[in-house]
């Protein structure tokens, strides 16, 4: 593994934006879970990764030799409030590789000690939160939406004081690129356009290559992500996600989610679901996200309208198109989506539209966990109704639902390729972690195992796909900052 090579090309090309720094020693680092598929794909031998030196590596402790870790600037609105810098306070980006597919792809560490952005923090992060993102990133990508993924979680032997005293970890992830819209506002704060321009230029090369031959390739770039965003916001819809603090700081130009903090997965479904413990007005809840994602895609384009177009009125009218092609993208993707989980994939979309809104209006009112339902829906398609109908209280309204839906002629098969058996069930997270904690790893390993294989139901993990006990009660989640 002596042959690891790490570029430092976002630190070469945009130095404005990258401070040269370290990770703070780990003074008893002990490797918790390695991701061997990921790191198969990365070209990394699994086997030194577990090595003393390679979880060395891991920490940051050691790095290849002609790498650069620095910390990344970026500014952002964080619950509609704009702070102008912000940055990589407790994280660093190792540097960049090219995976098995030719992809290159950021190698970046989180909770590796105090940087010049940590401000008052101590940039250290706790076994749980780290264990956390990396449980439901690979389990978002076992769900086939784009995320950053995990590599590793190392305990590093040194306390965390939060409430109260932890153990300390470094979660290694890894992603497409750490861009952010608050990337493009940390450089538009700055007055430069040509900083700006740059910036533009690099996340074109990094990730909408198809976009630098356009007329105007800022405006594609911006189209681009607006696209990407749509899709990847519809996907958090279709299996209950909640992100939880959609800053733009939190909004990747990759159209990969990132930032695991007070995420969750919605049980009943409810428009209005909260789980983060600092979003008491409900910014940020579940039916919310759409509209979010549109106003984080406005703060980006204003970082962008100098490039549109000299003449500002211009500008604005090309950004308005643009952002109003987000909403029809999402619908679109949207619609598709739960079509396919209704079975229904190639029937008239007037047909489904009607049946859809009455459907969530059903679940709404009679409190139905979503993930259970669609999982049963794909046994009422194959003939055996009595699952899904044991879940209802208005058993009339429903059974005049389902008559409508089974004329349509639904693919159980198909339902059960899209809609997921085994999710992150909040009730699991929180055993999986509190055992961590104490020491004890086998609940974590357990629910991985069943998350990252989302669609096959199996054997022994029946509770795996039961919802949460009511003696569970309200859930709150936490940034673990």
């Amino acid at each position: 593994m002596t042959n690891l090579s790490l570029d430092g090309r976002f630190a070469r090309e945009l130095p404005e934006m990258a401070v040269r720094w370290k990770a703070e020693e780990a003074p008893d680092p002990r490797l918790l879970v390695l991701n061997d598929e990921l790191a198969s794909g990365l070209g990394l031998d699994a086997d030194w990764l577990r090595s003393p030196d390679g979880v060395r590596l891991l920490v940051g402790n050691s790095v290849p030799d002609g790498a650069t870790p620095v910390a990344q600037a970026y500014a952002g609105h964080q619950f509609g409030g704009f702070a102008p810098r912000l940055g990589d306070g407790r994280a660093l980006l190792l540097g960049e590789l090219v995976d098995g597919d030719g992809r290159m792809r950021d190698v970046h560490l989180k909770g590796s000690g105090h940087t010049p952005f940590a401000r008052a923090g101590d940039g250290l992060a706790a076994v749980g939160p780290m264990l956390r993102e990396y449980l439901v990133s690979e389990a978002m990508h076992a769900l086939g939406i784009p995320t950053t993924r995990s590599l590793a979680v190392v305990a590093t032997g040194r306390p965390v004081r939060r409430e109260s005293v932890l153990d300390g970890a470094v979660l290694t992830r890894v992603a497409s690129s750490h861009l952010r819209v608050g990337s493009f506002q940390y450089a538009a704060v700055t007055g430069d356009t040509d900083l700006v321009r740059r910036l533009a230029e690099h996340a074109i090369a990094r990730h909408h290559p198809e976009v630098a031959g356009a007329a105007d390739p800022y405006l594609g770039l911006f189209e681009a992500v607006c696209s990407a965003q749509a899709q990847l916001i519809a996907r958090w819809m279709l299996v209950g996600f909640v992100h939880g603090v959609m800053n733009t700081d939190n909004m990747t130009i990759s159209g990969e989610t990132i930032d695991y903090g007070p995420c969750a997965f919605m049980d009943v479904y409810d428009p209005e679901t909260v789980f983060s413990s600092i979003d008491s007005w409900g910014r940020y809840a579940y039916g919310n996200q759409p509209s979010i994602a549109a106003w984080n895609l406005a703060r980006f384009a204003e970082t962008l309208l100098p490039l549109f177009d000299d003449d500002i009125d211009r500008a604005i009218t090309l950004t308005q198109n643009a952002l109003g092609a987000f909403g029809r993208h999402y619908e679109g993707a949207l619609t598709a989506g739960m079509q396919a989980k209704l079975g229904l994939t190639g029937v008239d979309g007037p047909a489904v539209a009607p049946l859809l809104d009455e459907l969530l209006k059903l679940l709404q009112d009679n409190h139905i966990d979503f993930t259970s339902f669609f999982r049963a829906l794909g046994l009422a398609a194959r003939g055996d109704n009595e699952p899904v109908r044991g879940l209802f209280v208005d058993l009339a309204g429903f059974d005049a639902w389902l008559d409508s839906w089974r004329a349509l002629g639904p693919d159980g098969a198909a339902m059960d390729r899209v809609n997921p058996v085994y999710i992150p069930r909040n009730h699991l997270v929180e055993e999986a972690l509190t055992a961590a904690a104490a020491g004890d790893m086998e609940p974590f390993e357990t629910l991985l195992d069943a998350v990252t294989g989302p669609f096959d139901e199996r054997p022994g993990l029946q509770r795996y796909a039961e919802p949460a006990p009511e003696a569970f009660g309200r859930y709150r989640t936490f940034c673990g900052t």
